[in-house]
């Protein structure tokens, strides 16, 4: 009667077949040496995956946190600019407010309102775009209409609305008229 082998058996067998021959001359490594390094790879192996976890876990908490700040920014980027508005509002509640309103009384008010609005455009960065004499730009600019002029052709004529930027980006084109050439004699 002959002994079936066990699966682990079998399993031994296999791995040993499949494992290379020792070149001449060199020792064959002992099995307690073969599991021993099995160990440290099996260890290593876990080392590695731990480390790649908790890697992966650190990157997607900082994308969720940027994620995070970007919806903030988003969300409150108006808060700076509506704050140095409000001296704007104030002035013309002032203005409107007044008893005694004269001509002076209201004109001192606009320019009161005016330098306020100039003063939080400033600190946004928000620069006009006054155009009058200068060379048309298609990028700044928007050409109501041409006309004859003296002024060189594509100068700007005319305003009839300021543009403005901010930060060199076009927040609204000034609307111009802008000269064709010299009129034509007949």
């Amino acid at each position: 009667m002959t002994a079936t082998p066990k699966p682990t058996d079998a399993t031994a067998d296999v791995a040993a077949a499949a494992a290379p021959l020792p070149e001449p001359g060199e020792s064959v490594p002992a099995a307690d040496d073969l599991a021993a390094q099995l160990a440290r790879a099996q260890a290593e192996v876990a080392e590695l995956k731990d480390a790649w976890l908790r890697a992966k876990a650190e990157t997607e908490n900082a994308r969720r946190i940027a994620q995070a700040d970007v919806a903030k920014a988003h969300k409150f980027a108006v808060e700076r600019f509506a704050e140095d508005l409000l001296p704007v509002a104030d002035a013309l509640e002032k203005t409107l407010a007044a008893g005694d309103v004269t001509l002076e009384t209201l004109k001192a008010g606009a320019d009161l309102t005016l330098r306020a609005l100039r003063s939080a455009f400033d600190r946004a960065q928000v620069v006009e775009v006054n155009p009058a004499g200068e060379k048309f730009d298609p990028h700044r600019h928007q050409a109501m209409q041409m006309v004859p002029s003296e002024l060189p052709a594509n100068t700007v004529v005319d305003v009839f609305q300021k543009g403005y930027l901010v930060s060199d980006r076009v927040l609204r084109p000034a609307l111009v008229t802008v000269s064709s050439g010299a009129p034509a004699e007949g």
